[in-house]
């Protein structure tokens, strides 16, 4: 495989724990449930972006940029993870947010601006077109831009979690874990793309399992079926049998970063079992999705499960109101 040869900078803090949770794995009744710590990556607070960034930032210092670009909501963790990463590389960045100003700033914002980031509103545009007309004012100016997709996820940004696939397999087989399911959340599909191939190669019989936390079912499946042919291709592996993607959409609630009672009750539960702290947005509501799916009787109680902490936890201090309800009490 040629992933050794694909140009990478270091600046996470690889590898991150795989931890065993006996508290919370009661809480749900299952036989066995561990959680990869990726919020424990370190850039900027840590989370599952910094993973594709060391590859994404790699090819922009290749490319001898000047200025990184990328795009996203107002507290994306991609957007603070990026600006970060460019901060760590010796470049400028600019950030590209959907709707309209907002004027109070909280939550990631805090740290994009204590990063020094610039950042615009793309108002009544889309985002990308924003991007664009935004990149063309820099590049005028004579400096060279480089734009990261939403997410990241570009086959490029993806191989980052095609090695913690890898890396997941590896503290599996180390601690004599043999998962049957591992859980994401998943939405622009670099991350649920890179675990399904990493694992898969690293040895895992483990079906990799996304839930929505924005969009179809039908269209995060067809983005990371088009990442795993694009992987395929350029790390020259075969990816047969690897396009049973599966992604469910129904924990989406109200829409992106909106609260629904089991996303809310999935962070307490996190807290208050384990002290971990999740985040509103993503894992949030990737773990409702297994309490959902357990609950339903989707996930036998005799399965070992691997959930994917992403990070991500500054949108806890932003608007209460719009991501999460303090006021949901967990059920005893």
């Amino acid at each position: 495989m040629r992933l050794k040869e694909v140009p990478k900078v270091n600046i996470a803090f690889l590898p991150t724990p795989l931890q065993k949770v006996e508290r919370l794995c009661n809480k749900l009744g299952l036989k066995e449930l561990f959680i990869k710590r990726d919020d424990q990556t370190g850039l900027a607070l840590g989370g599952n972006k910094v993973r594709k960034l060391e590859y994404l930032m790699a090819d922009a210092l290749n490319q001898e940029a000047d200025v990184i670009f990328t795009l996203g909501g107002p507290q994306s963790n991609h957007c603070r993870q990026t600006a970060a990463a460019a901060r760590v590389c010796g470049l400028e960045s600019v950030l590209i947010f959907g709707g309209q100003e907002i004027k109070d700033i909280q939550g990631n914002m805090v740290l994009d601006k204590l990063l020094n980031t610039k950042w615009h509103f793309s108002g009544e545009l889309d985002r990308e077109e924003k991007l664009k007309e935004v990149s063309k004012e820099y590049e005028a100016q004579g400096l060279r831009t480089y734009p990261i997709p939403l997410g990241g996820s570009n086959a490029l940004g993806a191989m980052g979690y095609v090695e913690g696939g890898i890396e997941l397999a590896r503290q599996c087989q180390e601690q004599g874990v043999d998962p049957d399911y591992i859980f994401c959340a998943t939405g622009s599909g670099g991350t649920q793309a890179g675990l399904i191939l990493g694992t898969h190669l690293g040895g895992l019989r483990a079906k990799v399992i996304g839930i929505s936390v924005s969009g179809t079912a039908d269209d995060i499946t067809e983005k990371v079926n088009n990442l795993l042919v694009e992987l395929g291709a350029r790390l020259d592996v075969d990816i047969k049998g690897l396009h049973n993607v599966i992604v469910y959409d129904e924990f989406v609630g109200e829409g992106y970063g909106r609260p629904t009672e089991l996303s809310t009750q999935a962070l307490k539960v996190c807290a208050q079992t384990e002290g971990i702290i999740i985040d509103p947005v993503y894992t949030a509501k990737g773990f409702a999705g297994l309490m959902g799916m357990i609950e339903d009787g989707r996930i036998d109680k005799e399965s070992s499960i691997v959930f994917l902490h992403t990070g991500g936890m500054p949108a806890l201090f932003a608007d209460t109101d719009l991501y999460w309800k303090p006021e949901v009490e967990i059920s005893k």
